[in-house]
C-alpha cells in the first residue's frame, strides 16, 4: 500500500502544479490583453514586453502580470520599478520598428 500512497501523493502534487501553471498562464494572457487594449500593440509584443519587464526588474513573469492586471482594475497603482521598465520596454518596441508594435 505504501507504493500506491506514494503514487497518489505524487499525482496530487502534479495536479496542484498543473493547476498553478494554468492559473499563471491565464494571468499572463489577461495582462497581455491589458497591454494590447491600452497601448494598441500586437499580443506577441505584449508578451515580449511582459518578459522584458520581468527580466529587467527581476520579478517573476506571473507577478508582473498580476501587477498589470491589478493596475488595470484600479486596485493598486503601478509600482515604480515596473512602471518605469514597462514604459522603457514599450518605447523599445514601438521605436524599434520590429513589426511587433502597432496592430496591422
Amino acid at each position: 500500500m505504501d507504493g500506491r500512497d506514494d503514487v497518489v501523493a505524487r499525482l496530487e502534487q502534479e495536479i496542484t502544479q498543473l493547476r498553478q501553471a494554468v492559473d499563471s498562464h491565464a494571468r499572463v494572457d489577461q495582462a497581455i490583453g491589458v497591454l494590447v487594449a491600452v497601448h494598441r500593440i500586437k499580443p506577441a509584443a505584449g508578451f515580449e514586453i511582459l518578459r522584458e519587464v520581468s527580466q529587467h526588474t527581476n520579478i517573476k513573469l506571473h507577478t508582473v502580470a498580476e501587477t498589470v492586471i491589478d493596475w488595470a482594475l484600479g486596485e493598486q497603482p503601478m509600482p515604480s520599478p515596473v512602471d518605469q521598465e514597462l514604459e522603457a520596454a514599450l518605447n523599445r518596441r514601438l521605436d524599434g520598428g520590429d513589426g511587433l508594435g502597432q496592430p496591422g
